[in-house]
């Protein structure tokens, strides 16, 4: 099975971990979805792969979700999905699916779990925290 990750590319933490897989060895599906759309479908089985809920998968910053009045508690599933069908960037990313198991990747080195290799380091989050030194061998 390939390696899948629904992917912002103006994301920095989706670019930092399309950048992991790569230099893991893998060359990932890399899916759009702010292009793409999502599909009910598609939604519910990731959600359920990754061991979400609409709600625990909802970007809630940099997003319409306040906006839209998603943020209240009392909003079902059945309205979020809606919502994030509507407007795809709603959905949290980067949502990584491998061999290994679906998660939503955030932060960034949960991606590592789902790797068969790590990346040659050093390796650095998003916001320059180390990952992998200059070793190859995981920190933290």
């Amino acid at each position: 099975m390939t390696i899948v990750i629904h992917h912002n590319p103006d994301c920095g933490t989706s670019r930092n971990v399309l950048a992991m897989i790569e230099a893991s060895g893998e060359t990932p599906v890399v899916i759009d979805y702010l292009r793409t759309g999502w599909t009910r479908p598609q939604l519910v089985a990731l959600f359920a792969a990754a061991d979400l809920t609409p709600r625990t998968a909802l970007r809630t910053t940099k997003s319409p979700a306040e906006k839209l009045g998603l943020l209240d508690p009392s909003v079902d599933d059945e309205t979020l999905l809606a919502a994030m069908l509507a407007h795809p960037i709603l959905v949290n990313r980067p949502i990584v699916c491998s061999p290994k198991g679906v998660r939503l990747c955030r932060p960034s080195e949960i991606v590592l779990d789902l790797l068969d290799r790590l990346p040659p380091g050093p390796f650095s989050k998003e916001d320059g925290t180390p990952l992998i030194d200059a070793e190859g061998k995981r920190i933290g």
